[in-house]
């Protein structure tokens, strides 16, 4: 049964909350991903910041994003999965959620991975079409 660990995005771009929101937008750019892991101090994820919140939570209110950090817009508490967790543990997290990323964490809790629906798509396309239903469905 294939973990996480297996498919995951290693070492993923990551952000601190003081971080602003032009340069978590850039490394967006550079790293081609719609959502980067912002850390504590730990490297322990406190949230996540998608480009759907900088699009949401700022330029869709009339704030300046340029005068924001990450910790301003990010979604807090996320829910992350295990590096030794299977893929269907991982997809049921996902599909609970509504998310479309989760980020990976070690056994100390910090932050060593990221998965995502196109990394599970590679698994085969039974677990996908599951996975993209549930997580699309309105809640």
């Amino acid at each position: 049964m294939a973990r996480v660990e297996e498919i995951m995005t290693k070492n993923p771009a990551c952000c601190g909350a003081g971080d602003g929101l032009q340069v978590v937008a850039r490394q967006m750019c550079e790293a081609d991903c719609g959502e980067i892991p912002v850390l504590d101090e730990d490297l322990r994820p406190m949230g996540v910041l998608t480009d759907r919140d900088i699009t949401c939570r700022t330029v869709a209110r009339g704030l300046n994003p340029l005068e924001l950090t990450a910790g301003e817009c990010m979604t807090p508490h996320c829910v992350t999965v295990g590096r030794g967790a299977t893929i269907e543990e991982c997809c049921a997290l996902m599909e609970e959620h509504q998310v479309r990323r989760l980020p990976v964490v070690d056994d100390k809790g910090r932050c060593c991975g990221i998965v995502s629906q196109a990394d599970i798509a590679f698994e085969g396309p039974d677990k996908i079409a599951e996975l993209v239903q549930e997580v699309s469905r309105s809640a």
